[in-house]
């Protein structure tokens, strides 16, 4: 199952083994959903001195290297190491990274920020995606566990218990929004969407808050598929709707129905019939297709690009569309991400992501918003001034009020690292010049606060001064987790190539 054929499978390795559990990835980790890109001769540089650094500072806190890494101070080093072969892209100072109590002290000063992740995924329990997941270690539902290694590999760390951890106990997450992915074959749906339901139910009965959002996948062309949204506005209540213009992007060999946003006769029925009950989000899946996967499914490509979403937002100004990913092509493929910024550096473009951030201006229309998704996990890793163009364009063409939070977790692993990697993020002063992008500012400031989780909220109706976030039961939960000596896994799950 998946997109990796047996043969690329050979040649890779589970991400888990691959190398030290970093606070922040040294090499892209793919799912079964693209190939991998080779680790980079920067990040060899970048994990190398993040190790070197941590020999240094870990025994001068009394710890031990791994330990040292779970850290505040471990991930403050992290981002020291990538200003050091990057240039200076992240807010990190030397002696945050020597003091395990002074970036405690940062830590603890933004744990309660409001992040609200609208991009978040785990598998069923009975599912038979084996090959989507293949080569995950079961670590246990308390993390990462060495002792492990040797077990037989399970799917264990990517089901419901893994991503309740990793979400609200191993992040600053508040509110985190449970998508899924649709299949020709029902087997294969990572989540039905009563599953998605009754996550958010269980979820929020047990935070005793609103903690929990979830999707109600759409099929368009599938057999049955308005009955499923008849079904889903009757019984389900989803707090938005997502789908995928390519159709089945899990078994793209079965992919039958792909279709367009603009479609008058297929889709706008649907639009139609939400609106009436009342619905004004609509999250599509876009790009993610670099020129390997199009060689592969070229019937496919032309539904992966964004040159639909202009007209749909345009004749239907009632509801918000939300491009997951930010439509960014360049993911996965052996030098893909290192292709995106070549084509940024020559002509200030990348691929599909500056024609999304078009949109506004080209077709009149505000209903347009961007989730980051894997295009920050991918590129902060890769190519971290990439990761700082593809922010300043968004924001200039879409506002910063358009550009929402998501991490694509748990495939990405916990997303604390991806969460510090925005908090630090500052769009160098040349590219800012250069492109008239604007700076984005503190952690705390007004830019990333929106696209952390005000902007999210703003659009599900989320209160956040009302909510009862910060004094719920998940809240205690999460004090006792800490006071205990929190341990996060900073495990990422997936394959990468061997270096």
């Amino acid at each position: 199952m998946g997109m990796l054929s047996d043969e690329e499978h050979r040649g890779l390795l589970p991400a888990r083994l691959a190398g030290k559990a970093t606070p922040v990835p040294t090499q892209v980790v793919s799912s079964d959903e693209f190939l991998p890109v080779p680790q980079t001769e920067q990040q060899k540089k970048v994990e190398a001195r993040m190790n070197a650094l941590a020999d240094e500072y870990a025994p001068k806190n009394g710890l031990s290297r791994r330990r040292f890494f779970q850290t505040a101070a471990g991930m403050a080093t992290a981002f020291l190491a990538m200003n050091e072969i990057y240039g200076p892209l992240y807010g990190a100072a030397p002696a945050e990274a020597k003091s395990v109590d002074l970036a405690q002290a940062r830590a603890d000063g933004l744990k309660d920020q409001f992040v609200m992740d609208v991009h978040t995924h785990f598998l069923r329990d009975d599912t038979r995606l084996a090959g989507f997941v293949r080569g995950r270690e079961a670590v246990g539902k308390a993390g990462w566990n060495p002792g492990l290694v040797d077990r037989p590999q399970t799917l264990e760390d990517l089901k419901y218990p893994n991503w309740f951890k990793e979400i609200y106990l191993d992040s600053d997450t508040k509110v985190a929004l449970v998508s899924g992915s649709a299949s020709e074959d029902p087997r294969d749906w990572f989540l039905t969407n009563e599953m998605k339901a009754d996550a958010r139910e269980k979820v929020n009965k047990a935070a005793g808050s609103k903690r929990c959002l979830s999707h109600a996948i759409f099929t368009p062309g599938y057999d049955g598929w308005m009955d499923e949204v008849d079904k889903c506005i009757a019984t389900l209540k989803p707090d938005s709707w997502k789908g995928y213009t390519v159709g089945d992007n899990t078994n793209k060999d079965l992919a039958r129905h792909p279709w367009r946003m603009d479609d008058e006769k297929l889709v706008y029925p649907f639009y139609e019939k939400i609106v009436k009950a009342g619905y004004d989000i609509v999250c599509v899946h876009k790009g993610l297709y670099p020129p390997s996967v199009s060689q592969r499914w070229p019937h496919l490509t032309p539904y992966a690009t964004v040159d639909d979403v202009g007209k749909a937002a345009k004749d239907w100004p009632q509801i918000r569309f939300v491009v997951y990913h930010s439509a960014f092509r360049w993911t996965g493929a052996p030098g893909a991400s290192a292709a995106g910024y070549e084509q940024f550096e020559k002509t200030g473009r990348v691929d599909w992501t500056t024609d999304l951030a078009e949109i506004p201006s080209k077709y009149g229309v505000s209903n347009v918003y961007a989730d980051l998704g894997q295009i920050f996990a991918q590129t902060t890793v890769t190519e971290p001034r990439l990761c700082a163009a593809l922010m300043g364009m968004l924001i200039k063409g879409m506002g910063a009020d358009h550009v929402v939070w998501g991490t694509d977790a748990v495939w990405t692993g916990a997303p604390q690292w991806q969460i510090e990697a925005l908090r630090r993020l500052e769009i160098p002063e040349d590219m800012q010049k250069k492109f008239g992008f604007a700076p984005l500012g503190s952690a705390d400031g007004p830019v990333k606060r929106a696209i952390f989780g005000e902007n999210s909220a703003k659009m599900y109706k989320y209160d956040i001064k009302k909510a009862a976030w910060r004094d719920d039961r998940f809240a205690a939960i999460k004090s006792d987790y800490e006071r205990g000596g929190r341990d996060p896994s900073n495990l990422r799950y997936g394959f990468v190539v061997p270096g």
